[in-house]
Protein backbone atom coordinates (compact mmCIF):
# COMPACT_ATOMS: atom_id res chain seq x y z
CA UNK A 1 0.00 0.00 0.00
CA UNK A 2 1.59 3.57 -0.89
CA UNK A 3 0.69 5.38 1.76
CA UNK A 4 -0.23 9.80 0.80
CA UNK A 5 2.97 12.00 1.80
CA UNK A 6 1.89 15.27 3.70
CA UNK A 7 4.18 17.58 4.69
CA UNK A 8 3.40 20.22 8.04
CA UNK A 9 4.91 23.60 8.34
CA UNK A 10 3.99 24.65 11.27
CA UNK A 11 6.28 26.59 13.97
CA UNK A 12 3.81 25.59 16.93
CA UNK A 13 5.22 22.17 18.21
CA UNK A 14 2.07 21.48 20.01
CA UNK A 15 -0.03 22.00 17.10
CA UNK A 16 2.39 20.19 14.86
CA UNK A 17 2.02 17.09 17.35
CA UNK A 18 -1.21 17.47 17.30
CA UNK A 19 -1.49 17.38 13.55
CA UNK A 20 1.17 14.51 12.44
CA UNK A 21 -0.53 12.65 15.04
CA UNK A 22 -3.94 12.90 13.96
CA UNK A 23 -2.60 12.04 10.15
CA UNK A 24 -0.46 9.38 11.12
CA UNK A 25 -3.52 7.23 12.45
CA UNK A 26 -5.14 7.69 9.58
CA UNK A 27 -2.64 6.03 7.26
CA UNK A 28 -0.52 8.97 6.17
CA UNK A 29 3.40 9.82 5.58
CA UNK A 30 3.81 12.71 7.93
CA UNK A 31 6.79 14.90 8.13
CA UNK A 32 7.11 18.08 10.15
CA UNK A 33 9.10 21.63 9.40
CA UNK A 34 9.14 24.39 11.94
CA UNK A 35 10.40 27.04 9.14
CA UNK A 36 11.38 28.11 6.01
CA UNK A 37 14.94 27.13 6.31
CA UNK A 38 13.92 23.20 7.25
CA UNK A 39 11.13 23.36 4.66
CA UNK A 40 12.68 23.70 1.39
CA UNK A 41 15.40 20.57 1.71
CA UNK A 42 12.32 18.66 3.02
CA UNK A 43 10.04 19.55 -0.21
CA UNK A 44 12.76 18.00 -2.21
CA UNK A 45 13.30 15.13 -0.32
CA UNK A 46 10.51 13.69 0.38
CA UNK A 47 8.15 15.47 -2.46
CA UNK A 48 5.12 15.36 -0.95
CA UNK A 49 1.65 14.43 -1.77
CA UNK A 50 0.41 17.55 -0.12
CA UNK A 51 1.48 20.88 1.82
CA UNK A 52 -0.24 22.15 5.17
CA UNK A 53 1.61 25.80 5.48
CA UNK A 54 0.97 27.66 8.54
CA UNK A 55 1.05 31.47 7.73
CA UNK A 56 3.09 32.77 10.54
CA UNK A 57 6.82 31.61 10.93
CA UNK A 58 9.69 32.21 12.07
CA UNK A 59 11.81 32.74 9.50
CA UNK A 60 9.70 34.17 6.40
CA UNK A 61 5.71 33.80 5.68
CA UNK A 62 3.45 30.69 4.51
CA UNK A 63 2.36 33.42 1.50
CA UNK A 64 5.89 33.44 0.41
CA UNK A 65 6.69 29.65 0.46
CA UNK A 66 3.06 29.36 -1.70
CA UNK A 67 3.86 31.21 -4.16
CA UNK A 68 7.24 29.71 -4.54
CA UNK A 69 6.09 26.09 -4.47
CA UNK A 70 3.10 27.31 -6.90
CA UNK A 71 5.79 28.55 -9.29
CA UNK A 72 8.04 24.99 -8.97
CA UNK A 73 5.40 22.44 -8.00
CA UNK A 74 2.25 24.08 -9.24
CA UNK A 75 0.57 19.63 -9.04
CA UNK A 76 1.18 20.09 -5.67
CA UNK A 77 -1.80 21.13 -3.56
CA UNK A 78 -1.59 23.76 -0.81
CA UNK A 79 -4.00 24.06 2.68
CA UNK A 80 -3.12 27.02 4.43
CA UNK A 81 -3.24 27.69 8.13
CA UNK A 82 -3.54 30.76 9.82
CA UNK A 83 -4.47 32.37 13.20
CA UNK A 84 -6.18 35.13 11.74
CA UNK A 85 -9.65 35.22 10.44
CA UNK A 86 -8.97 37.41 8.08
CA UNK A 87 -10.65 38.06 4.80
CA UNK A 88 -7.97 39.82 2.68
CA UNK A 89 -5.44 36.87 4.18
CA UNK A 90 -7.81 34.07 2.90
CA UNK A 91 -8.36 35.73 -0.50
CA UNK A 92 -4.46 36.11 -1.08
CA UNK A 93 -3.88 32.70 0.02
CA UNK A 94 -6.02 31.81 -2.83
CA UNK A 95 -4.84 34.49 -5.22
CA UNK A 96 -1.20 33.01 -4.45
CA UNK A 97 -2.33 29.38 -5.50
CA UNK A 98 -3.71 27.59 -2.26
CA UNK A 99 -6.06 25.12 -2.69
CA UNK A 100 -7.91 25.56 0.62
CA UNK A 101 -8.19 27.97 3.82
CA UNK A 102 -8.42 26.95 7.53
CA UNK A 103 -8.78 29.41 10.54
CA UNK A 104 -7.00 28.31 13.78
CA UNK A 105 -8.70 27.10 16.24
CA UNK A 106 -10.28 23.87 13.99
CA UNK A 107 -11.73 20.78 14.35
CA UNK A 108 -9.12 18.17 13.45
CA UNK A 109 -11.80 16.06 11.76
CA UNK A 110 -12.71 19.08 9.44
CA UNK A 111 -9.39 19.01 8.50
CA UNK A 112 -8.93 15.44 7.85
CA UNK A 113 -11.99 15.87 5.95
CA UNK A 114 -10.73 18.32 3.73
CA UNK A 115 -7.91 16.80 3.44
CA UNK A 116 -9.67 13.77 1.99
CA UNK A 117 -11.50 15.90 -0.45
CA UNK A 118 -8.35 17.72 -1.68
CA UNK A 119 -6.41 14.39 -2.50
CA UNK A 120 -9.30 12.64 -4.05
CA UNK A 121 -9.63 15.56 -6.27
CA UNK A 122 -5.73 14.80 -7.57
CA UNK A 123 -6.54 11.83 -8.43
CA UNK A 124 -9.56 11.45 -9.44
CA UNK A 125 -9.35 11.48 -13.19
CA UNK A 126 -12.66 11.27 -15.97
CA UNK A 127 -12.70 7.75 -17.57
CA UNK A 128 -12.62 9.74 -20.83
CA UNK A 129 -10.40 9.31 -23.73
CA UNK A 130 -10.91 12.07 -25.98
CA UNK A 131 -10.25 15.91 -25.49
CA UNK A 132 -12.72 19.16 -25.04
CA UNK A 133 -11.58 21.94 -27.33
CA UNK A 134 -12.56 25.11 -25.10
CA UNK A 135 -11.50 27.42 -28.41
CA UNK A 136 -8.99 27.00 -31.69
CA UNK A 137 -6.20 27.60 -29.14
CA UNK A 138 -6.72 25.95 -25.73
CA UNK A 139 -7.79 22.33 -25.10
CA UNK A 140 -8.08 19.74 -22.17
CA UNK A 141 -6.88 15.95 -22.14
CA UNK A 142 -9.69 14.54 -19.42
CA UNK A 143 -7.80 11.49 -19.11
CA UNK A 144 -4.28 13.16 -18.40
CA UNK A 145 -5.70 16.75 -16.60
CA UNK A 146 -3.54 18.28 -18.81
CA UNK A 147 -4.49 21.53 -20.73
CA UNK A 148 -2.32 22.82 -23.74
CA UNK A 149 -2.69 26.49 -24.97
CA UNK A 150 -1.15 26.81 -28.06
CA UNK A 151 0.35 23.18 -28.18
CA UNK A 152 2.30 24.14 -24.79
CA UNK A 153 1.18 22.85 -21.65
CA UNK A 154 -0.43 25.05 -18.69
CA UNK A 155 0.55 24.07 -15.36
CA UNK A 156 -2.99 24.45 -13.43
CA UNK A 157 -3.63 23.79 -9.61
CA UNK A 158 -6.66 21.14 -9.08
CA UNK A 159 -9.32 23.40 -7.85
CA UNK A 160 -8.50 25.12 -10.89
CA UNK A 161 -8.39 22.60 -13.34
CA UNK A 162 -12.01 21.33 -11.73
CA UNK A 163 -13.30 24.92 -12.55
CA UNK A 164 -12.03 24.53 -16.15
CA UNK A 165 -13.54 21.07 -16.42
CA UNK A 166 -16.57 21.92 -14.85
CA UNK A 167 -17.44 25.06 -17.34
CA UNK A 168 -15.58 23.08 -20.41
CA UNK A 169 -18.52 20.43 -20.11
CA UNK A 170 -21.27 22.44 -19.65
CA UNK A 171 -20.90 24.83 -22.22
CA UNK A 172 -23.40 28.26 -22.12
CA UNK A 173 -24.99 26.97 -18.75
CA UNK A 174 -24.74 29.45 -16.53
CA UNK A 175 -22.97 28.55 -13.27
CA UNK A 176 -23.55 30.61 -9.59
CA UNK A 177 -21.06 31.05 -7.70
CA UNK A 178 -22.67 28.56 -5.18
CA UNK A 179 -23.25 26.22 -7.19
CA UNK A 180 -19.42 26.31 -8.18
CA UNK A 181 -18.68 25.96 -4.66
CA UNK A 182 -20.95 23.18 -4.34
CA UNK A 183 -19.35 21.19 -7.79
CA UNK A 184 -16.04 21.90 -7.03
CA UNK A 185 -15.50 22.24 -3.68
CA UNK A 186 -17.55 19.63 -2.18
CA UNK A 187 -17.70 21.86 1.09
CA UNK A 188 -19.43 24.81 2.65
CA UNK A 189 -17.33 28.09 2.49
CA UNK A 190 -18.15 30.98 5.09
CA UNK A 191 -19.09 33.60 3.31
CA UNK A 192 -16.30 32.61 0.97
CA UNK A 193 -18.37 33.22 -2.35
CA UNK A 194 -15.46 35.52 -3.91
CA UNK A 195 -12.60 32.13 -3.52
CA UNK A 196 -14.54 31.05 -7.23
CA UNK A 197 -13.52 34.88 -8.11
CA UNK A 198 -10.30 34.22 -7.50
CA UNK A 199 -10.08 30.89 -9.28
CA UNK A 200 -11.86 32.41 -12.21
CA UNK A 201 -9.19 35.71 -12.15
CA UNK A 202 -6.20 33.27 -12.54
CA UNK A 203 -8.04 31.14 -15.31
CA UNK A 204 -8.14 33.80 -17.28
CA UNK A 205 -4.65 35.39 -16.77
CA UNK A 206 -3.00 31.49 -17.72
CA UNK A 207 -5.15 30.53 -20.64
CA UNK A 208 -7.19 34.08 -22.08
CA UNK A 209 -5.52 34.54 -25.80
CA UNK A 210 -5.29 38.31 -26.88
CA UNK A 211 -6.76 37.61 -30.08
CA UNK A 212 -10.02 36.29 -28.40
CA UNK A 213 -12.48 37.25 -25.51
CA UNK A 214 -11.81 35.60 -22.37
CA UNK A 215 -12.30 31.93 -21.81
CA UNK A 216 -14.82 32.75 -19.14
CA UNK A 217 -17.94 35.22 -19.30
CA UNK A 218 -19.27 36.76 -16.31
CA UNK A 219 -22.82 36.41 -16.13
CA UNK A 220 -23.72 40.36 -13.83
CA UNK A 221 -25.50 39.48 -11.16
CA UNK A 222 -25.47 35.11 -11.34
CA UNK A 223 -22.30 34.08 -12.03
CA UNK A 224 -20.14 32.51 -14.70
CA UNK A 225 -20.32 30.75 -17.89
CA UNK A 226 -18.15 28.74 -20.77
CA UNK A 227 -19.61 29.63 -24.34
CA UNK A 228 -19.75 27.38 -26.77
CA UNK A 229 -18.08 29.49 -29.66
CA UNK A 230 -19.70 26.72 -32.52
CA UNK A 231 -23.12 28.36 -31.78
Amino acid sequence: MIHKKILVVEDDDSISDIIAYALRKEGYFVQCAFSGAEFFPLLDQIQPDLLLLDVMLPDTTGFDICKSVNQEHPHIPIIMLTARNDMVDKILGLELGADDYMTKPFDIRELLTRIKVVLRRVDSSPIKDHYLRINEFIKIEPNSRVIYKQDEEVKLKPKEYELLLLLAENKNRVFSREEILDSVWDMDYEGDLRTVDVHVQRLRKKLDCEQLPSIIETVFGIGYKMKDEKR
